[in-house]
């Protein structure tokens, strides 16, 4: 009895730990774009909330036909809030702001675009172009931004979007000239 007792125990010990490194395991995600592809490691064990947020935008095809609206070079390349015609979106309601995860806002990762609302994120991400540290939490107003991923391919087409001509367009500035397109978002298996 002792000895089933002790295997079974060993038995949930080693699921356990196998679903805990599971859960851990970043998500790929592969971002085409009309100009390249963009390949993404989002980090769910520090990002939980943030990481499913954006993958709940990507299983409804929300990014598919939005565009980087705002490109700032050796700053950061912002979309996924306007489509081509400069139309804003429709969005869920914001997500918690999770930039307290240690994550960093270093050149080539992914972090939510927000108001000067700390917990207005929803649809709008952003990669940055370069380390942006003032970005990263507790920033000026206390919280930062939440970065939940990285790019793991394709920063030569990010530093192409980076150096695209840009003006203003609807009253918008750093708009790019020429419209660059997120054509679809998916989830790599």
């Amino acid at each position: 009895m002792k000895k089933i007792h002790k295997s079974l125990l060993l038995s949930f010990s080693l699921l356990f730990a196998f679903s805990a490194d599971l859960l851990a395991e970043p998500v790929k995600v592969l971002m085409k774009t009309s100009m390249g592809d963009i390949t993404l490691s989002l980090d769910q064990e520090k990002a939980p909330k943030t990481v499913e947020n954006f993958l709940q935008y990507v299983r409804d095809g929300f990014y598919d036909g939005t565009i980087y609206h705002r490109v700032i070079k050796d700053f950061m390349i912002q979309g996924g809030g306007f489509t081509a015609d400069m139309n804003k979106k429709a969005t869920r309601e914001p997500v918690e702001n999770e930039a307290k995860n240690g994550l960093k806002n270093k050149k080539g990762t992914i972090a939510m675009a927000r108001t000067s609302a700390p917990h207005s994120a929803t649809a709008q991400f952003f990669i940055n172009h370069k380390d942006n540290s003032f970005l990263d939490y507790p920033s000026r107003d206390g919280w930062g931004y939440a970065v939940f991923g990285e790019v793991t391919q394709g920063m030569d087409v990010v530093n192409a979007i980076a150096e695209q001509p840009t003006g203003v367009s609807n009253g918008m500035r750093d708009v790019p000239r020429s419209t660059i397109t997120i054509d679809k978002v998916s989830i790599v298996e």
